[in-house]
């Protein structure tokens, strides 16, 4: 059998497939660019040499996944510019856990200069688009974010998203949203 060379951008994005499961289970400090490269099927020194330093790839991993956030909300609101089908969008993203755990994994490491300038940057951004796609105001963006941070939050505790466990208070929490 032979096997296809792939190029640097394609083994990139590889890795940053396998970061985005890796900084998802063990966050940024729990997470040994060694077990990255094992999921990606490359060499410890290799994601080096792609990304720099580990902090390096934790930060591309949170732009993908608040480019893929960002993408979803515009692929919704190219159909309906409401925030009724951005949350549909984020309902679907969801299902996609390890990508909001991420996010919130780069909330928490903030206190490294670097992450923190850029969670917070990549926020912001988030925030600024869903105000732009949906005219929106600041206080029901507000209440949109907070409701998209609880379910972030819940999918986290996998009490949303793919086979939730239950809990009574989950369920009432939800009912109304």
């Amino acid at each position: 059998m032979t096997r296809t060379r792939l190029t640097a951008a394609e083994r990139g994005e590889e890795v940053l497939q396998a970061a985005i499961i890796a900084f998802g289970e063990s966050g940024y400090a729990g997470t040994k660019t060694d077990e990255i490269a094992r999921l990606a099927g490359v060499s410890q020194p290799y994601v080096i040499r792609l990304f720099g330093t580990k902090q390096q790839l934790f930060l591309a991993t949170l732009e993908r996944v608040c480019d893929q956030i960002e993408q979803a909300f515009r692929t919704a609101a190219a159909e309906r510019a409401d925030l009724e089908s951005l949350g549909d969008a984020f309902n679907k993203l969801l299902e996609k856990r390890e990508l909001l755990v991420v996010l919130l994994h780069g909330f928490a490491a903030s206190a490294e200069p670097a992450i923190g300038e850029a969670s917070r940057t990549r926020f912001g951004q988030i925030y600024r688009t869903v105000r732009d796609l949906t005219g929106a105001t600041p206080e029901e963006t507000r209440e949109f974010m907070a409701t998209g941070m609880l379910l972030t939050v819940m999918a986290a505790m996998q009490v949303v998203g793919p086979n939730p466990v239950a809990c009574t208070w989950a369920t009432d929490l939800l009912e109304n949203l």
